[in-house]
């Protein structure tokens, strides 16, 4: 799998994931994909929200390590 194929893999993969985020308020952006590791906004709700590092680690880069070959974790852009 080439590097734009993983881009396309991780964008699905987040717009899988967004309705599960938007009901409680939040949302989630793509911002880059480096050394294995994806980039993420949180977003509305998520933002100053207790339980944004946990979806963020068991909900995003569980899900995202899961499906996508290639990643290895996600961080937190600000």
């Amino acid at each position: 799998m080439n590097f734009e194929d993983i881009i396309v893999e991780i964008k699905e993969v987040i717009n899988l994931i967004r309705p599960y985020i938007n009901r409680d308020g939040g949302d989630i952006e793509f911002v880059s994909f480096e050394d294995g590791i994806v980039y993420v906004r949180l977003t509305g709700a998520c933002v100053g929200c207790g339980a944004a590092e946990g979806t963020l680690r068991e909900l995003v880069e569980d899900t995202l390590l899961e499906r996508v070959p290639g990643v290895i974790g996600v961080e937190q852009s600000w």
